[in-house]
């Protein structure tokens, strides 16, 4: 990534991208009033050294991940919406779908049935034109936002193992990677035994 496109990016996100943010975070919870079963919904703007950690990314080849970062970092803006039960991304997803398309969805779990990590739903969205000001040029501003639909349990295993797990330089002994798995796994439990229990007495 060229130096001049880090200086750019830095003047949108002063300039443009976190009052986006924040317009999308009001422009989310509009679309969703009148749902209980939420616990947070917040959006931000990719900070100037996450994008420049990520735009700067290298293919096994050794080639530059991305030729125009700018264009391409699809989750300049991103949101999160975290609910109650499994069950609540399904549903709250369906509302959102309603009103943004989205280009992209992925259903995140690990490969495995034997192994327990990450699960969540995310999806590249096409930014609303309501939440960009009128005095802001479109053309500086990125067509998409990533969208993450969690449940807390699901959302605070995530944060928590990004915190602790992914430090620089950092390798986890085998003892400390089984008990990382062993929080996934009661996490998981977690949703499971919630979601069965709403489905019997709510």
């Amino acid at each position: 990534m060229k130096k001049a496109e880090l200086v750019e990016y830095k003047r949108r996100y002063e300039d443009s991208l976190q009052e986006i943010a924040n317009n999308l975070e009001t422009y989310l919870e509009k679309l969703l009033i009148g749902y209980e079963r939420i616990d947070r919904i917040s959006a931000r703007a990719k900070s100037p050294d996450r994008f420049n950690a990520k735009a700067i990314k290298l293919t096994q080849e050794g080639k530059p991940k991305y030729v125009s970062p700018l264009v391409e970092l699809q989750d300049q803006i991103g949101a999160r919406i975290v609910v109650f039960y499994k069950a609540d991304v399904d549903s709250v997803s369906a509302v959102v779908d309603k009103y943004i398309r989205h280009v992209e969805v992925q259903e995140l779990k690990p490969d495995s049935e034997w192994e327990f990590g990450y699960f969540g739903k995310h999806y590249i969205k096409a930014l609303p034109l309501d939440v960009i000001p009128s005095n802001i040029d479109k053309d500086q501003v990125p067509r998409f936002f990533e969208l993450q639909v969690k449940t807390l349990f699901q959302h605070a295993w995530s944060e928590a193992n990004h915190d602790i797990c992914y430090k620089p330089g950092q390798e986890l002994t085998s003892d400390q990677t089984r008990r990382f798995a062993f929080t996934a796994a009661q996490a998981w439990g977690a949703d499971r035994v919630f979601e069965e229990l709403r489905t019997e007495l709510l």
